[in-house]
């Protein structure tokens, strides 16, 4: 099954315009082209394209993923250096991961801590105060 740009574009998330300037810098294969001179596009493409989209999503950036595609083009030869491009990768997102985590522990501590104070504070029937500041500017 083939497809015009226009389909490409609604099934794959993509504008024309983001499909075009891929095939430009060589991201996506040249398509076919019909008698009339349009692109026709195998369904086959939206594979590849949702596989870039992750690659995007995961922080690669565009020098390394047309390495990949230059590397795709040529064939089961560049399995290898495929698989190395990516577990090169992978260790990037894992570690951006564990940053994260690290981020999203601190945030915990910090959420529990004022979840604790106000929990104090509402178990001793205190309000809490204003901070100074504004105390000493409401009152000039």
């Amino acid at each position: 099954m083939t497809m015009k740009i226009g389909e490409l574009a609604r099934r794959s998330g993509l504008t024309a315009y983001t499909i075009r300037y891929y095939e430009q810098i060589g991201l996506l294969p040249a398509p076919d082209k019909g008698t009339s001179g349009q692109r026709d596009y195998d369904a086959s493409i939206l594979v590849w394209i949702e596989f870039l989209g992750r690659l995007k999503a995961t922080g690669m950036p565009i020098r390394e993923m047309l390495r990949y595609a230059a590397l795709r083009q040529t064939g089961p030869v560049t399995d290898a250096a495929r698989r190395v491009l990516l577990e090169k990768h992978r260790d990037k997102v894992r570690g951006h991961i564990a940053d994260l985590q690290a981020n999203l522990l601190v945030l915990d501590a910090k959420i529990a801590g004022y979840a604790d104070a106000e929990e104090r504070t509402e178990t001793n029937g205190q309000h809490q105060r204003e901070p100074l500041r504004a105390r000493h500017a409401r009152t000039r």
